[in-house]
């Protein structure tokens, strides 16, 4: 009889369980939907903004400008389409980390009652298994990022070597900097890659002579200094996607592209 009510009391949890899911997923789908679409409008305006050119700056300075532009209204408007992007995907995140820590809770709990083997934890440990997944696909998605861009650089440099061979009279790197073979013109990759290293470098904090330790030590500590919910300054945001994406830039591969390249130069 007790295994019956276990078997029942599961399988009313599991039902419970779904239905939550299924609200989540509405809420989380609408609140997705208007994030879209205040980002979407915006960048339409910013679009017909720009096509306006001068004649939208003079209509904004002009008497009947600045008054919609301090109209109450347009100062709503205008508050909305910079809050919603914002704190819109921050609340969207937040409801996607409640409902994984609320139905695996109650899933693994009818399993817990149906399945004599099976086990549930409390709401702690599934919030922090939930970070562990969002750092790991963060994690992914970083290398991803570097794959590209490596693969990209290495194309870059490749189609170069092929125009140095076509070009009989190059003698190193900086002695002709762009040129043409077959009908397409090449530049130069390394001059672009040492100016993009370096301000990676400059952004963490770091000499150019720098190993992958070094990089790892001192983004840990910038992005920490700027992480947008530690840090509150205006441009915490903007920074810390800076450190971001020179901590990405400066791979094992590219320190070491950097050093072959500062060594053929001298």
């Amino acid at each position: 009889m007790m295994n019956f009510f276990k078997n029942l009391a599961g399988k009313v949890i599991y039902g419970i369980a779904k239905a939550i899911s299924y609200i989540f997923d509405f809420f989380i789908w609408i609140f997705q939907t208007i994030v879209n679409l205040i980002i979407g409008l915006g960048r339409i305006l910013l679009t017909l903004i720009a096509m306006g050119g001068i004649l939208v700056i003079f209509l904004l300075f002009s008497p009947i400008g600045i008054a919609l532009l301090f109209n109450p209204i347009t100062i709503i408007v205008i508050t909305l389409f910079i809050v919603i992007p914002i704190l819109g995907k921050k609340f969207i995140s937040y409801l996607q980390y409640l409902k994984y820590i609320v139905t695996e809770y109650l899933f693994d709990l009818s399993k817990y009652l149906t399945e004599e083997k099976a086990e549930y934890k409390s709401f702690n440990e599934y919030g922090k298994k939930y970070r562990h997944m969002e750092e790991e696909r963060e994690r992914k998605e970083r290398e991803e990022r570097q794959r590209r861009e490596r693969e990209a650089w290495e194309e870059r440099f490749r189609q170069w070597q092929e125009y140095q061979s076509y070009n009989r009279g190059y003698q190193g790197y900086y002695q002709n900097t762009s040129g043409q073979y077959n009908g397409t013109t090449y530049q130069n990759p390394a001059t672009e890659f040492i100016s993009k290293y370096e301000n990676s470098c400059k952004l963490l904090g770091l000499s150019p002579d720098t190993d992958i330790y070094q990089v790892k030590l001192a983004y840990r500590k910038k992005a920490k200094e700027y992480h947008p919910d530690l840090n509150k300054s205006p441009d915490a945001t903007r920074k810390f996607q800076e450190i971001n994406d020179a901590y990405e830039f400066l791979t094992e591969e590219n320190i070491e592209r950097y050093k072959n390249i500062k060594k053929g130069a001298n």
